[in-house]
């Protein structure tokens, strides 16, 4: 399935007091990746949620191999898992410069429908932009 790449450098302020990133923040870390994905496969965030298209997390699952520190440069893969349905489900490797695993990680978001609060099918320009 289609995947991207992202760079990023880790700031102090996502670290704890050893240095090393705190757990939490490699949730923000996938978030990044996968919005640049969904960018770079011409899905934009803002014009799906103006269409009245949401799209939550309803399960995120985290593996930690080796931490991240301040300064380090992390690299973010993102890809999709499968076609999407009602939901869409990326799969993720974080790895350091070196090339190391960090982490690994899966996210499952559902297509939800703004005015009914109710899941709804991927919109078929989606599956145009992304099969």
């Amino acid at each position: 399935m289609k995947f991207d790449e992202i760079q990023i450098r880790v700031r102090y302020g996502e670290t704890d007091q050893m240095g090393v990133v705190y757990h939490g923040n490699y949730a923000l870390y996938l978030e990044m990746g996968r919005i640049e994905w969904l960018r770079k496969f011409g899905i934009s965030y803002k014009k799906m949620e103006e269409n009245g298209i949401m799209l939550p997390v309803i399960s995120l699952n985290i593996n930690y191999k080796k931490s991240a520190g301040y300064d380090d440069l992390i690299k973010v893969k993102t890809q999709l898992k499968k076609t999407p349905t009602a939901k869409i489900e990326f799969e993720y490797e974080i790895t350091n410069e070196n090339g190391e695993i960090l982490t690994t990680a899966e996210t499952t978001l559902v297509f939800i429908d703004m005015k009914t609060n109710r899941p709804v099918r991927a919109p078929q320009y989606i599956l145009d932009l992304v099969s």
